[in-house]
């Protein structure tokens, strides 16, 4: 069995976090049971770039349980948990991850799973499938020079047998429905991040709360009383500003819709250009999946002491070469923070080299959210499986009856019972004749 791990000696620590997720994933563990009855998924190879969390290895668990073999490489090279990824080694799983990869490691792992020729791709930002694309086209791209070099895949010979892939991600899915634009897709895929119980509690309640845990754990600075600024108010946005108002932040908002712009004004947050915003802000927070957000011509107008973090997929958010450009010195004061000093002195604090702060500085996501988010990858792939040669290369939501069953065997494990709908209300919906 592969595997490249930092350090596997660190197992024990990894299974006493697996065990402390499994506790609070009682929807994925309920349909890794019924996986281990069934075996939906015998005999088939998944490759998968994700997060490897504690979250992900009860994720990985209940594929294998289901009959998949998985090869696991990362989808960030500063998230990876080395003492989850060691003790899924031990367990017996392809895993190539460990935390703080180059850029070269992190598509050397993503390559791995690539050879391992998969029927199913699972991602979280789709680096894995834009690195299969890549080499399939020919296009230039880091990912596809670095496998090319480094394990020598100059083309991909399997996509015949690829039955489809999944997506965890905003950001990613953006970047599918733009290669199913162009007609380049090569397989059809599952956005799970359009399934009701996944974006509306993930990207909500899990972001929001992560993300102002990875601040905290970095800085140990005092919320209440900041100017907390958050760039963006789709799903993620509305998480943070909601949990930073409850911690007693004062929390402006910038957006480039005017529709979400509308709700977080009667939300009651301030809004306002980035540009004003930069002047009296303390803490800034990215969270819009675009390139650029925050850059020069911002950092020029901002106090002395602003943190600064992203909550986004990628690095790209901060603008980090107009920081670096803008900056005499720079130097590490805490695990994850940089202090940039400008040409006049003001210092500029950067936290987690402008990734993911919730992975990175934090353990990222609350079990129990990833619980919904997790299962709706678990029965994607199921599905996937179940309808294979029926699907076209296109991008596809779940099911609603699979939203439907994963909310209610939610509810069911939090001990909550709802109302049905009676006959006479059924007729009710369904009818046109009945009126006032």
């Amino acid at each position: 069995m592969e595997y490249k791990v930092k350090d596997i000696s660190l197992a024990s620590k990894g299974e006493e976090k697996i065990y402390w997720a499994e506790r609070h994933m009682p929807v994925l563990s309920l349909i890794r049971k019924e996986f281990e009855e069934t075996k939906p998924l015998e005999g088939i190879v998944i490759g998968a770039s994700l997060h490897v969390t504690k979250e992900t290895a009860v994720l990985v668990e209940t594929l294998i349980a289901g009959g998949a073999e998985v090869y696991l490489a990362p989808c960030n090279p500063l998230s990876t948990q080395d003492d989850v990824a060691a003790a899924l080694a031990k367990r017996g799983v392809h895993v190539f991850a460990w935390r703080g990869m180059n850029r070269e490691e992190y598509y050397w792992a993503i390559g791995k799973a690539i050879e391992a020729k998969p029927n199913i791709t699972m991602d979280d930002g789709a680096d894995l499938i834009s690195t299969i694309h890549a080499v399939y086209y020919k296009e230039e791209s880091v990912g596809a020079k670095v496998v090319e070099e480094k394990l020598g895949i100059t083309k991909i010979d399997f996509i015949d047998k690829v039955y489809g892939g999944t997506e965890e991600t905003t950001t990613g899915v953006l970047r599918l429905r733009a290669m199913a634009k162009e007609g380049k897709l090569l397989y059809p895929v599952i956005a799970v991040n359009d399934s009701l119980t996944k974006f509306m509690f993930d990207n909500r309640y899990g972001t929001g709360q992560s993300t102002l845990d990875g601040i905290m754990r970095a800085t140990n600075v005092l919320l209440a009383g900041k100017r907390v600024v958050v760039a963006g108010y789709g799903w993620v946005g509305r998480g943070i500003a909601m949990r930073a108002r409850g911690m007693g932040a004062k929390v402006i908002v910038t957006e480039v819709n005017p529709i979400r712009a509308l709700e977080a004004f009667y939300d009651g947050f301030e809004v306002m250009p980035m540009k004003e915003a930069a002047k009296i802000g303390d803490i800034f927070i990215t969270a819009t999946g675009n390139i650029n957000v925050i850059r020069k011509e911002h950092i020029a107008l901002m106090k002395d002491g602003v943190i600064l973090a992203n909550a986004g997929h990628f690095n790209v958010e901060i603008n980090l070469k107009d920081l670096e450009e803008m900056s005499v010195k720079k130097r590490r004061v805490r695990e994850y923070v940089e202090e940039y000093t400008l040409k006049d002195g003001r210092r500029i604090y950067l936290l987690a080299e402008g990734r993911l702060v919730n992975l990175v500085a934090a353990e990222g996501h609350p079990s129990e959210v990833m619980d919904m988010s997790f299962s709706n990858q678990a029965m994607a792939v199921k599905y996937i499986v179940e309808n294979k040669g029926k699907l076209d290369k296109q991008v596809y939501k779940l099911p609603y009856e699979i939203d439907l069953r994963i909310a209610e065997l939610k509810l069911q494990s939090l001990g909550i019972k709802i109302d049905k709908l009676t006959e006479e209300q059924k007729k009710y919906l369904e009818s046109w004749q009945l009126g006032t």
